[in-house]
């Protein structure tokens, strides 16, 4: 049986795994620890990203939830996405780009105009 794939946070520590790479080819001299800013989204907050984080003693500071460097439209999406994709693992990267094109080209009209409306009332 293949090794299935969480699909995030396995996709984070990749991104994580490049910029350590970055750093130490662009900062070879640097010896303090490097530090992040995370909230509690799922692919930080996740067991493999600790365990990865913990591995090279990368140091964490907590992100306010709602910060206003995400903008308010962004919102609307990440619920449903969440929903979309909960519990759904994926063989390959591949599948996963393909469920998430897959549902954002099913997505009706209605639902981003529902959430410009939104915004509208805020």
């Amino acid at each position: 049986m293949s090794k299935r794939i969480t699909p995030f946070a396995s996709r984070y520590c990749s991104t994580l795994d490049r910029l350590k790479e970055a750093i130490r080819l662009k900062r070879p001299g640097l010896r303090r620890s490097v530090v992040l800013q995370h909230d509690n989204a799922t692919p930080h907050s996740a067991n493999l990203t600790q365990q990865w984080l913990q591995s090279y003693d990368w140091e964490i500071h907590p992100h306010p939830a709602h910060g206003p460097d995400l903008a308010p439209s962004d919102f609307h999406l990440f619920g449903p996405l969440k929903r979309h994709v909960g519990g759904m693992a994926f063989e390959t990267e591949d599948d996963l780009i393909s469920e998430l094109r897959n549902w954002f080209d099913n997505l009706d009209v209605d639902f981003f105009r529902m959430g410009i409306n939104t915004l509208l009332s805020r």
